[in-house]
């Protein structure tokens, strides 16, 4: 028999409201917040909503996951363990965590998931999380087709967690620190003050600016909707949606995109199978260029790729739609295929190459007419809708449903009738009703199987029904309606009540951790995570960046490289740089960062330029594996 994997669909919510939705539009499982300790300290939600969450979620055999992965200070391990505790005790099915001192605490029999934010790009990394109990694996968004396989054939029991969508880091996460060093609000402790979607100009050794006033470090964001089974064959058995702060317009469409995308492979390739239950039915075509996007990119799925960065804008440009053809007076006739409709926002770039936009007021063929000031435009400038109020308002409304297939069926019994569901995952319900059995005067079968159909207000569908009655019995609507319903309800009790929990206890292990010492970039914050280290072979342990930051510290890991950006790269475009190094970011306010270039490990790397060159620096790759592992390029 062939042996299937699952494969989830891991959608965002930033509340309650979206994570409902998440479920309806496809999500195989959810990832949100509680109201403390996530790492996006704008999206928290109180336990109450997400024990609704979890209820709604296990009808569906959806699971819950909640984000608890900042950097936790000593006195604050009290209360995570409490609130791990309520968690567990409402149903949450899984914690993504960052701080390895939670394996340390009194915890319930729930699994764990590291974060992407534990740096996990090495199979050793990987292979040593596994053995000390996580369930699942995040891996760094920077690693391709052939690192994920590489993981996958070393750990092939671990299960991998791979980002698909959304807004990309251009530093490894867990290894950015410069929104604490520069603004005080660590990104480990869930207070990005999103330093990479600033304007910089770029200067040379001798102050000549080869660039000036661009967003240097902000990237486009990721779609891997085509590439969906190429990860799938590479190992990863969870595809993960970004967007913990995107509004539920934006989680209704990504969402049921992936779904769909899912699904049609799903049917094709029957080694792999859906981790939850029942369809979703959309009622409206998704389209994921409609929703919050500065751009899209396969970041680096296929290798290094040129266009992954976002130089002109870190905002939203949506689609493009195609180019100004004139402009006369208050009208703007455009070029292009699709159509424009009363009330869209529209952007472009002025002549300064700043991103420049305005509403519609109305549409007359491939004439805009737009509200209040009309901008000045050039011809041939290319036009972009970032705001389709057509779409945005079939999202408005409730654009899916989500069902669970049952096969009905009404017999006799001794007393009366027995009316029995059974769902596509062979749970079952069957009620007995006492009633006389009175012959009618016509057939009876078409109105029965129309009253026991009609499921509309509850979770489930009929896909069969099956009327299996000695006699032409005389059953009122009211009366069947009523059975229907108590039938449904008991269904719904039995699928909670049958709803498979994952559970793992929680022991100390003792393996090595594939380096012997750990620098800043270990984020080693309390007592409890020192613990856990010197339990695994780490004999040396300097404290977290945030409890004592590091002079001339490396701030930010990337692999997105300005100099290839300019076609300077000595390996891969064999380019040579008319400007002379070191280079040095410059920010509006003046604040100064210096690039240097680890080629051998294919990273462009951000210091504070101004700080004394003090401190013990990381050596090769002491957080993510052993010394001699290496960045696959």
């Amino acid at each position: 028999m062939l042996k299937q994997r699952k494969i989830e669909l891991l959608a965002p919510a930033r509340n309650l409201e979206c994570g409902m939705e998440a479920i309806r539009h496809g999500a195989d499982a959810v990832y949100i917040g509680a109201h403390k300790f996530g790492a996006r300290a704008a999206a928290v939600n109180p336990l109450e909503d997400i024990a609704a969450l979890v209820e709604y979620a296990h009808l569906f055999n959806v699971r819950i996951y909640v984000t608890v992965n900042t950097l936790l200070h000593d006195e604050e391990l009290k209360e995570t363990e409490q609130m791990i505790w309520a968690l567990y005790r409402m149903g949450v099915d899984a914690l993504i965590v960052q701080d390895m001192g939670l394996t340390r605490l009194h915890l319930p029999p729930i699994p764990l998931h590291a974060s992407t934010q534990t740096d996990n790009r090495s199979p050793q990394k990987v292979r040593f999380l596994a053995d000390a109990g996580f369930s699942q694996v995040v891996l760094a968004r920077e690693l391709s087709v052939q690192d994920i396989r590489r993981i996958h054939d070393a750990c092939p029991d671990v299960a991998l967690e791979v980002f698909v969508h959304g807004a990309l880091c251009v530093s490894y996460s867990g290894q950015c620190y410069v929104s604490q060093a520069c603004f005080g609000r660590s990104a480990n402790r869930g207070e990005c003050a999103q330093f990479c979607r600033l304007p910089f100009s770029l200067t040379d050794a001798d102050g000549k600016t080869i660039v000036r006033d661009k967003h240097l470090l902000s990237l486009k964001d990721l779609n891997q909707i085509d590439m969906l089974e190429e990860l799938l064959d590479a190992g990863a058995s969870s595809l993960k949606i970004e967007g913990r702060l995107k509004d539920v317009a934006y989680v209704k469409n990504v969402t049921a995109a992936y779904r769909q995308k899912l699904d049609s492979i799903l049917a094709r390739r029957k080694e792999y199978c859906r981790a939850s239950s029942g369809k979703s039915r959309f009622n409206f075509k998704p389209q994921p260029d409609k929703s919050f996007n500065r751009g899209f990119t396969h970041y680096f799925l296929h290798g290094r790729q040129k266009d992954i960065a976002s130089f002109d804008t870190p905002k939203s440009t949506g689609e493009e739609m195609g180019t100004l053809k004139e402009q006369r007076g208050g009208c703007l006739t455009v070029a292009g295929i699709k159509p424009f409709h009363n009330g869209d926002g529209v952007c472009y770039f002025d002549e300064q190459g700043q991103l420049q936009g305005f509403r519609v007021n109305r549409v007359e063929g491939n004439k805009l007419f737009p509200a209040g000031n009309v901008p000045r435009i050039r011809p041939r400038t290319s036009l972009f809708r970032n705001y389709d109020q057509e779409f945005e308002r079939l999202l408005e409304r409730q654009s899916a449903e989500r069902k669970l297939s049952v096969g009905i069926s009404l017999e006799e019994n001794l007393q009366g009738f027995t009316l029995t569901m059974e769902d596509e995952d062979g749970i079952s319900a069957a009620l007995a009703f006492p009633y006389a059995k009175e012959e009618a005067r016509s057939p009876q079968a078409d109105n029965q199987r129309a009253q026991l159909s009609r499921l509309g207000n509850t979770s489930f569908e009929a896909e069969r029904i099956e009327i299996n009655l000695k006699g032409n019995w005389f059953i009122p609507s009211s009366v069947l309606a009523e059975w229907r319903r108590q039938t449904a309800d008991e269904l719904t009790r039995a699928r909670r009540i049958s709803y498979r929990r994952e559970y793992h206890v929680w022991r100390p292990t003792h393996h090595a951790f594939p380096a012997q010492s750990l620098t800043y970039l270990g984020n080693v914050m309390n007592r409890q995570a020192q613990r856990f280290y010197l339990d695994h072979s780490v004999t040396h342990m300097d404290p977290a960046y945030e409890q004592r930051p590091v002079p001339e510290a490396v701030l930010m890991f990337c692999r997105h490289c300005l100099r290839f950006s300019m076609g300077w790269c000595p390996t891969y475009q064999k380019g040579r740089s008319p400007y002379r190094e070191p280079y040095t970011l410059v920010g509006t306010d003046g604040r100064r960062f210096r690039l240097t270039f680890d080629c051998k490990r294919c990273q462009m790397l951000v210091s504070a330029e101004e700080a004394s060159a003090t401190g013990r620096q990381p050596q090769k790759d002491e957080v993510n594996g052993s010394r001699t592992s290496r960045m696959t390029r």
